[in-house]
């Protein structure tokens, strides 16, 4: 068996004071609380401190769903919650301060350079905020996959950090649009169904809660595609993020564009491009998941023979099914501190899996492994919650055994004339599918050699 090189040892050296972590970490989030501030003030100028708290009030409806959908779709190999925290905030803050600033200054200036303030209105709501606003957004996905590297290796990464990134962005500019909508339904007196505020209710948040997400999801697959061809045709990669960006920025400026097209463009834009391009991005998504699945049940199986895994393990990792029957079981009898144990093997598992295909492509990078020890210790450290619940949910998912018909004639058994002489068992052996599970840690260890 082959053994893996020890931990790389480092010189020894005193890291600058801006080098530390909780300098750059302190640094980030005092300008995501400044931009936070000033944000708030921008758009309590704007709508008033009753349009604000309205606008607020109804914003925040469709963000735990659309949150919730993002998480479902990473389930499957999980990225901490603060990298989702980081990305929520520079939507809501950071991107979308960039964004009223530089798309005001910009439709000022070209209403001053042009005399025309409604044909500025419009250049700037299908040119200027598209290129904006999805750069601000896309500068979130860009820091998150150059120094989170280990949390983002795929295209379901780039959608689910993308998507987050975006929903915070929809929900600052909701805000604004309706604590406007709101301002403008009390100097006119206008309220229920007939007002700006409902109409722009229904626009936004039941029609279209989607709209921001979608777009900035299409730069997050890029990245997504680039961080799958890790250490391969360089420009290839540099270029697939800005393919993702400005398909990005097209869609933006045709779903802005849209009141422009007559009085059924906007519905003509809806149905033609939004709802089929959302379709297919779920699509692609839900299939690159799957794929996930079947690296897991694929990768696997090489650290069972070196027994750092169960002989069961590997199919009940690969099934999204077997995963939450596991960590209900665990939640049952050794309660929310199992669970989140099994849960974390889940994750750990999945990412050993998918650092092992890139082992294989010849794209893990320098430090392979490393990062397969880690992961393979921080497994080890939970195998004994961890193990039970899941060879309980392979057996509970296991595909019963098809029986075997004997032909005519039957032969004469216990059971009489006609019949087989035996019963066979539609299902295996409850013992089966349990593993034996070796308690003291293998040595050597076995990494990937190509």
């Amino acid at each position: 068996m082959a053994t893996s090189p020890p931990y790389p040892t480092r010189p020894h050296t005193h890291p600058h004071w801006w080098q530390r972590t909780w300098v750059r970490h302190g640094a980030l989030v005092a300008l995501l609380v400044l931009a936070g501030l000033v944000i708030l003030a921008l758009v309590r100028e704007q709508t008033g401190t009753q349009g604000f708290l309205v606008g607020l009030g109804l914003a925040v409806l469709p963000v735990p769903l659309l949150v919730a959908v993002f998480r479902w779709l990473d389930r499957v190999d999980p990225g901490p919650w603060r990298n989702l925290l980081f990305c929520f905030a520079w939507g809501a803050c950071a991107a979308a301060l960039i964004a009223i600033v530089a798309n005001s200054f910009a439709t000022r200036w070209i209403a001053t350079a042009t005399a025309d303030p409604a044909g500025a209105d419009t250049l700037g709501a299908t040119v200027i905020a598209p290129v904006v606003e999805e750069s601000a957004k896309a500068a979130a996905v860009l820091l998150v996959f150059l120094f989170r590297r280990h949390h983002f290796t795929g295209i379901v990464d780039g959608v689910v950090v993308a998507g987050v990134t975006a929903t915070g962005f929809a929900f600052t500019e909701n805000i604004l649009y309706l604590g406007t909508a709101f301002g403008t339904d009390q100097l006119t007196g206008d309220s229920g169904l007939t007002s700006v505020t409902a109409a722009t209710f229904f626009v936004r948040i039941v029609m279209s809660p989607f709209a921001h997400p979608l777009f900035t999801v299409l730069t997050g697959i890029g990245f997504g595609i680039a961080a799958l061809r890790a250490g391969r045709h360089r420009l290839r990669r540099a270029l697939l993020p800005l393919c993702g960006l400005l398909l990005a920025m097209g869609m933006h400026a045709l779903w802005n564009g849209s009141a422009s097209f007559g009085e059924y463009g906007f519905l003509a834009v809806y149905t033609a491009f939004m709802v089929p391009s959302f379709g297919l991005v779920t699509w692609l998504v839900i299939w690159t998941r799957q794929r996930e699945l079947g690296t897991v049940r694929a990768e696997l199986p090489v650290y069972v023979t070196a027994g750092w895994l169960g002989p069961a393990e590997p199919y009940a990792l690969g099934s999204m099914r077997a995963r939450r029957i596991a960590r209900q079981h665990a939640h049952r009898h050794g309660g929310k501190e199992a669970a989140r144990a099994v849960a974390r093997y889940e994750a750990y598992a999945t990412s050993l899996a998918l650092l092992r295909q890139r082992g294989r492509r010849g794209t893990a990078g320098a430090d392979f492994a490393v990062r397969e020890r880690e992961l393979l210790d921080a497994l080890w450290h939970r195998r004994d919650v961890a193990r039970p619940a899941l060879d309980y949910a392979a057996r509970a998912t296991a595909p019963p055994v098809p029986v075997a018909v004997p032909p005519w004639p039957y032969s004469y058994g216990p059971y009489g004339p006609g019949r087989p002489a035996a019963a066979p068992a539609p299902y295996p052996a409850p013992g089966a599918y349990a593993p034996h599970n070796p308690y003291a840690p293998p040595s050597p260890y076995a990494p990937y050699r190509p």
